[in-house]
C-alpha cells in the first residue's frame, strides 16, 4: 500500500503522502485460514469486506493482489489501475533441499493451492503434499518448525515483504506455469469513479496480460479451485499467452501456446478458451473445479 501512495505521489506532483490515509481491513480470507478456499468461498473472500467499503463509500481504492480476485467481477467496481507485475515465477523454500528435485522421496510439501499440488504431482509424483494455510510469516514459520519438508510461494508475495532470502530456488515456468494474475497488484475503486492520476501509475502492459489471463478463465468459468495455469507475456508488440491445464493426479490434460497482436490481447485470449472447451468440454472443467 505505501509503495503504491509513494508511486502515485512520484507522478503527480501535485499530491502528497499525507494527503492519503490507509485503512486495513482484515478479510475473511485472512480470517479463515486453517482451511480450503474453495470450501469455504473461493477467492472472493480475501476481497469481500474491502469490495464493500468500497461499494459503500467508506474507502476510495482497495489494493488486491489480482490473483486473489474472483474472474467475474462485481458490476459496482472495475480495476482501475495495474501495478507493474515482478517476477512471477514460484517459489521453493525448504530447510535442508537447494531445489524441489533434491527433496527426498516422501517429503512432505506444504502448499494450499490445488494447481501447485497438481504442478508438483506432475514433477515428482513420490512427494506427499499437506495443506498449508495462513500468511506468508506463519507459513514459513511452520516450515521452520519442521511441520513440513518444503512449501512454495509467490516470489512476487515473498519480494514485496523483503523475504526474498528465505527462497532456495525458483521453480522454472515450463513446469510451474503461474495462474492468473500472479505478481500482479490491481487497484479497485467505484465502477463510475474516475481518479485520472492513476492513469499515470497504470502499467498497461500488465493490464493487457492480466486481463488476458483472466478472460480466458472468465470463459471456461474456472475458479480457484481449478488446477489451471494461464500466462501471458509481452515480446515488442506481441502478446504469448500459454495455458496449463491438469487433473487432480497431476497428468497434464491441455497445453497450449498462441501468439498475436498485443492490440488482440482479449480476441486471443477468446481463442485459448474456445480452445480448452472444444478440447476439454465444459462438463470436464466443471469436475475439476
Amino acid at each position: 500500500t505505501q509503495n503504491f501512495i509513494e508511486e502515485i505521489c512520484l507522478n503527480n506532483k501535485n499530491l502528497r503522502q499525507e494527503q492519503f490515509q490507509v485503512k486495513h481491513i482484515k478479510t475473511s480470507g485472512d480470517i479463515h485460514n486453517n482451511t480450503r478456499l474453495d470450501q469455504i468461498g473461493g477467492k472472493g473472500l480475501f476481497i469481500r469486506e474491502i469490495e464493500k467499503e468500497i461499494i459503500s463509500g467508506e474507502i476510495d481504492f482497495g489494493i488486491h493482489s489480482v490473483k486473489d480476485m474472483p474472474v467475474k467481477e462485481n458490476s459496482e467496481t472495475k480495476i482501475a489501475c495495474w501495478s507493474k507485475r515482478l517476477d512471477p515465477r514460484e517459489a521453493f523454500i525448504s530447510n535442508s533441499s537447494k531445489t524441489l528435485m533434491d527433496l527426498p522421496s516422501g517429503s512432505l510439501v506444504g502448499t494450499s493451492s490445488v494447481r501447485r499440488r497438481a504442478q508438483v504431482l506432475s514433477t515428482r509424483s513420490d512427494l506427499s503434499i499437506k495443506l498449508l494455510r495462513g500468511n506468508v510469516d506463519t507459513r514459513i514459520k511452520k516450515l521452520r518448525a519442521k511441520e513440513y519438508d518444503a512449501i512454495i510461494l509467490s516470489y512476487a508475495g515473498l519480494c514485496r515483504l523483503g523475504l526474498q532470502n528465505e527462497v532456495n530456488d525458483l521453480l522454472d515456468l515450463e513446469n510451474f506455469l503461474p495462474p492468473a494474475g500472479q505478481g500482479s497488484v490491481g487497484i479497485q475503486t467505484r465502477s463510475e469513479s474516475k481518479y485520472p492520476f492513476l492513469d499515470r501509475v497504470n502499467d498497461q502492459i500488465t493490464q493487457y496480460c492480466c486481463e488476458a489471463e483472466r478472460h480466458v478463465l472468465r470463459l471456461i468459468n474456472a475458479n480457484c479451485n481449478s488446477p489451471i495455469s494461464v500466462y501471458a507475456k509481452v515480446n515488442k508488440s506481441k502478446i504469448i499467452i500459454s495455458s496449463k491445464i491438469y487433473d487432480h493426479t497431476g497428468e497434464i490434460i491441455f497445453e497450449n501456446m498462441i501468439e498475436g497482436e498485443l492490440k488482440n490481447h482479449l480476441h486471443l485470449a477468446s481463442e485459448v478458451g474456445m480452445n480448452i472447451l472444444q478440447r476439454l468440454t465444459q462438463e470436464k472443467i466443471d469436475d475439476l473445479n
